[in-house]
């Protein structure tokens, strides 16, 4: 745990209006990619932008340990040397994914047809999620997995050495799943295909053309197949990794709910698969505008600015879960301060997440006197139309998420939110609250919580 950010935190409304020009840290999902491929492939690839979070840190080690090169430069790029695609080596000790889901089943799909033994483990968080749902399709490849009751971890993995190709269709959106059948198929002959429900972030899909793997991708329906070539060889890349939109959403929203406030994020990822919550707000009259919008490493990228207004209720479809998946925290506090009662629909996705985040953030909005029911899989968030009341002390069960999304909250309600542990922040933002105080909030220490 890194100690150098306080175990609470108390936020409250800030004297003065949010403003300023920020960056955020490296998008998560793409760091994650662009270190396996980078170990995948032959050659050198350099990395800048890399998200430093300990989440990704924890899949550099990984990869390392698996017999890539992989190295920080002083000037803050990152050097992947690979072994090429079927040449990773067995690790010599367990992987520790740290807190990240993304890594852990992502590296089920890679060692699955790698004829290696390894074993991966996790945080108390991560150890207490499924990975059935990516180790039971696998198992299909001839890999074998023993885990814990339910499939979680500690999992041990014995790689197929004769690796079969999938045609594997998941039956719920889940980029995760997707990705770690993809990343299986690199080191199986013959075609690995992908049938999804739902279209899911493309990140595994437009990295994997970018290292050299031919990859194609045809509508079906609502959904998506996807096929890959297996054993390809994959050339070293440089990889630019944007903005993490999932990371911007915090301040982008704090912007949105402070009076007066005027905050841009320069460099985020707009890659439309990831966009939902600017759907969402700007249906919900949310002033935000889009400059130097321009392509890089295959995905798209812009400076967003958020201008504080009046927003309005909205109802959510089911649909726009796999383009919002991480972002239903910090948007059910925008519709705390909505005018009208939000619906938030077919959210089962969250249950598994970090922790459970759909009774999770109820109880956060609840705890500071905002008005909210789960019917189902819904969430449905009755807002005041002015600032939430507040006051509230917020448990974040090792949720970073839930954590930035509780510190929202407490820079827009009349009363100061005090959040439990915010340790866990730096798994995907490193400096948050260093950059949020430097926009104008005025976050501190509230002692262990």
């Amino acid at each position: 745990m890194n100690t150098s950010v306080p175990a609470g935190l108390r936020a409250a409304a800030p004297s003065r209006p949010l403003a300023g020009r920020v960056t955020v840290p490296g998008d998560k999902s793409i760091s994650h990619r662009a270190l396996m491929f980078g170990a995948l492939a032959v050659g050198e690839t350099r990395i800048t932008g890399l998200l430093e979070g300990e989440d990704v840190l924890a899949t550099a080690a990984a990869m390392r340990a698996l017999g890539a090169e992989v190295v920080r430069a002083p000037d803050g790029a990152w050097r992947v040397a690979g072994r090429g695609v079927g040449g990773l080596v067995e690790p010599a000790d367990v992987l520790d994914m740290g807190n990240s889901g993304t890594a852990a089943r992502l590296l089920c799909g890679i060692l699955a047809t790698h004829p290696i033994f390894a074993v991966l483990t996790g945080d108390a968080s991560l150890r207490s999620r499924p990975m059935r749902r990516v180790t039971d399709p696998l198992a299909a490849t001839g890999a074998r997995f023993a885990a814990r009751d339910g499939g979680r971890l500690p999992l041990a993995i014995e790689g197929a050495h004769a690796a079969l190709p999938l045609d594997y269709r998941v039956p719920v959106p889940s980029a995760q799943v997707k990705s770690a059948v993809l990343l299986a198929g690199l080191n199986a002959p013959g075609i690995t295909r992908v049938e999804e429900p739902e279209a899911t972030r493309d990140h595994s899909e437009n990295m994997l053309r970018h290292f050299g793997a031919t990859v194609t991708v045809e509508a079906a329906g609502a959904g998506r197949v996807i096929t890959l070539a297996g054993q390809p060889e994959l050339r070293a890349a440089d990889v630019v990794v944007p903005g993490d939109p999932s990371s911007a959403a915090f301040p982008l929203v704090a912007a949105l709910l402070v009076p007066g406030s005027v905050v841009t994020i320069a460099g985020v990822g707009l890659n439309p698969l990831r966009t939902g919550l600017l759907d969402c707000l700007r249906e919900m009259g949310a002033e935000l505008t889009v400059a130097n919008l321009r392509i890089e490493g295959g995905e798209p990228v812009g400076d967003l600015t958020a201008r504080c207004g009046t927003l309005r209720a909205i109802d959510v479809p089911p649909g726009r879960a796999p383009s919002m998946i991480d972002e239903y925290p910090i948007l059910a506090v925008a519709a705390a301060a909505a005018a009208g009662t939000s619906r938030l629909r077919g959210l089962k996705e969250l249950r598994v997440k970090e922790s459970d985040r759909l009774a999770g953030t109820a109880a956060l909005l609840a705890a500071n006197g905002v008005r909210v029911e789960i019917e189902g899989d819904d969430l449905i968030v009755h807002g005041t139309g002015a600032p939430p009341p507040g006051g509230g002390l917020v448990a974040t069960q090792m949720d970073h998420r839930m954590a930035m999304s509780a510190i929202v909250l407490g820079l827009a309600a009349a009363a100061p939110v005090v959040v439990d542990d915010v340790a866990f922040i730096d798994t995907s933002f490193p400096g948050f609250i260093a950059l949020m105080n430097g926009l104008g909030a005025t976050l501190v220490p509230s002692g262990p919580g």
